[in-house]
């Protein structure tokens, strides 16, 4: 804010007249923000910046009703805000009343934060009454400000009296008490609060959370924390250090809060906590529950860790428990992402009535292994069951068709949306610009984002250049960066496409500019990172790893395959280095990528003739993929590589994709 300013003219525009030697020359001239900004102070004044006061000087300037500018009377700076009279009252307030200051909602709410941050309860209770008996006071926001002036400073009594009168009331006012009671000590009124607060069907939101965790760890009643503890964790707010705090001091667990703890876990991708959770509920002979299991699967896809998959897996059989469509569908999923494909077909075919969650996780299965015509074969096959598809589902088909190059059948899919009342959503777009950019067809995928009925996303940009690094379209790769640059300059894979753009042709100038931007404005590449699992560990890598106590051996194996693969065709695609050093200082950072490091390792590993799985967090690079085809062909194995994007079946010389990925 360049200036705090409430005045009341009544069609007097006398700034011009201020004197300033009266005023103090540096009350105009310090720090004007932009010079001839035009301000609105309503209808009857209009000022410019050139006489605006600068941040380092916030004042009051009080409206001068037909007098001349006298600054001992129509000045009062910030900090004397809460000056009094004479006769005890707030002169901000005396002002009001005497029409010399139009005050409005935001006055209030700041002359409040200034009591509450100074602790001047008195002074606010001043403000509160004013507030209340002005036209202001239907203004929600102030009625939280005034809650939470008397919760932090303690004065609970007041504060319990002012929620009472509120007849409106926000997810903002049962917070305010509820971390008020804790802040207090007075945890037993913060769980009740809560309860009432959910009750009521008001949603908590984190900082409710943080509050009424302190205040259940601190009660003697386990089943209210128990309680609170299950319903936090289901709301997706957990704080995974402070629900494991409460989770800790609970003397009798149940398979509840069991449950609660690992499905927190799981749905935020922190599967290895969430395996450990289980084994350790397993010693302490709690039964695990279709939920648990359901958890578990879903921990293990996002890691990628299919021997601990599988192993849950048995352990469920092994227990009895039944197939249900939930857990099969979470099953599918486990199978699919950790590069089992040929288990999620089973767990899919063993599904006694599948629903459209369990088709969507098939065919997203397919999607993502470059099966294109499968998927779509099964698509046909899931319309005609009877059972309607959703946007999931169409999503699901359209990138079967994006990575298989059905750029035909991907229109096709893309308008029979419209039969099902489906409406496109940006996923949708993102990967309609996708398939036609992949098919090299420019004209109209310029022509599909101008017709959108929303406006493009950075997504929908970024899907664009992707495309236009594929086919080495450096004019409109420029264009759709700068368009992705103006929606998200901070995403730095962007950055790395056109850089890459740049590189393979040759434009060292301008990749160079490319670099410079991103150090210019903190974007910093995502650290890669890949991690395999064998036997039952996984192993992480980044790019020129030296954590691993194997990392001699495995900078050995690499080498030796890395000589054998040359011997056969593959050549360094240098480009992928975001480095300015000599070539042959580019080509010995490409072999220390993450997962030729990850392959490496499981080489020395794995049985000969085994199936090699290696997760990574980002798009493969080029080279990397390069390398790992003529890495199939030399140790005669399939390599499966998922990265943020696909699968890659690496075998025999080539790579599922058709490089076209």
């Amino acid at each position: 804010m360049v200036l705090l300013v409430r005045a009341v003219y009544h069609k007097l525009a006398l700034w011009n007249d201020v004197d300033k030697k009266h005023v103090g020359s540096e009350m105009f001239d310090k720090k004007w923000t932009k010079r001839d900004q035009k301000i609105d102070l309503g209808e009857n004044l209009t000022i410019y910046s050139k006489n605006v006061v600068g941040d380092e000087v916030k004042i009051l300037v009080i409206g001068c009703l037909g007098r001349r500018f006298d600054p001992s009377l129509h000045i009062i700076q910030e900090k004397d805000l809460l000056t009094k009279t004479q006769k005890g009252d707030l002169r901000v307030l005396e002002l009001i009343d005497k029409g010399l200051l139009e005050p409005d909602a935001k006055l209030y709410n700041q002359l409040l934060n200034k009591c509450t941050k100074l602790g001047k309860i008195n002074e606010g209770k001043m403000v509160h009454y004013h507030f209340k008996g002005s036209r202001f006071n239907g203004y929600l926001v102030v009625w939280n400000t005034v809650l939470n002036m008397y919760a932090k400073n303690g004065c609970l009594d007041d504060a319990r009296k002012v929620f009472d009168e509120m007849s409106v009331k926000d997810m903002v006012t049962w917070t305010v008490m509820i971390s008020g009671f804790s802040q207090n000590d007075v945890m037993d009124e913060a769980v009740a609060f809560f309860v009432e607060m959910v009750r009521g069907g008001m949603k908590p939101n984190e900082f409710t959370f943080s509050s009424v965790f302190k205040a259940a760890g601190a009660r003697s009643d386990e089943r209210e924390g128990e309680m609170v503890h299950g319903f936090c964790l289901k709301c997706g707010y957990g704080r995974m250090s402070e629900a494991r705090y409460v989770f800790d001091r609970l003397v009798d667990k149940n398979e509840v809060c069991w449950n609660s703890l690992i499905g927190a876990h799981a749905r935020k991708s922190e599967g290895d906590e969430a395996i450990r959770l289980f084994r350790k509920m397993q010693r302490e002979d709690f039964k695990a529950t279709h939920f648990t299991y359901s958890s578990i699967f879903s921990a293990c896809a996002s890691t990628g860790s299919l021997e601990q998959g599988k192993w849950v897996h048995a352990h469920m059989l092994k227990n009895g428990l039944k197939l249900v469509a939930y857990i099969g569908n979470t099953l599918v999923d486990m199978y699919a992402k950790s590069g089992s494909f040929d288990d999620a077909i089973r767990v899919f075919d063993r599904l006694v009535k599948p629903d459209v969650v369990s088709w969507n996780s098939i065919l997203t299965a397919y999607a993502q292994h470059g099966l294109g015509v499968k998927t779509l074969e099964h698509f046909e096959k899931m319309r005609s069951t009877g059972i309607q598809p959703n946007a999931v589902t169409f999503l699901c088909v359209l990138t079967a068709c994006s990575h298989g190059g059905l750029l035909d059948k991907g229109q096709y899919y893309f308008e029979m949306m419209k039969k099902y009342k489906i409406e496109p959503e940006v996923s949708h777009y993102v990967t309609m610009v996708d398939l036609l950019g992949r098919a090299g067809q420019f004209d109209r995928v310029l022509s599909f984002i101008n017709e959108m009925p929303i406006e493009p996303t950075a997504a929908i940009w970024g899907a664009l250049l992707g495309a236009c690094r594929m086919h080495k379209n450096m004019e409109l790769g420029a264009y759709a960066a700068e368009r992705v640059f103006e929606l998200d300059p901070y995403d730095s894979g962007p950055h790395i496409l056109l850089y890459n753009i740049y590189a393979s042709a040759g434009k060292w100038n301008e990749a160079s500019k490319v670099r410079r931007f991103m150090k210019d404005i903190g974007v910093k590449k995502e650290p890669a990172c890949s991690w395999v699992e064998i036997e039952n560990s996984v192993h992480m890598f980044v790019a020129n790893d030296e954590s691993h106590p194997l990392k001699e051996d495995i900078y050995k194996k690499w080498g030796e395959i890395s000589d054998k693969i040359k011997e056969i065709g593959y050549v360094p695609d240098t480009s992928h280095v975001l480095m300015y050093v000599d070539e042959q200082e580019r080509e010995a950072k490409l072999q220390c990528h993450s997962e030729k490091l990850a392959l490496a390792f499981a080489l020395l590993k794995t049985p000969p003739g085994s199936v090699i799985r290696i997760k990574k967090n980002i798009r493969v690079c080029g080279d990397c993929h390069s390398a790992f085809k003529y890495a199939s062909l030399v140790v005669n194995r399939e390599i499966i590589l998922r990265d943020i994007n696909r699968f890659h079946h690496f075998c025999g010389g080539s790579c599922s994709c058709g490089d076209y990925w």
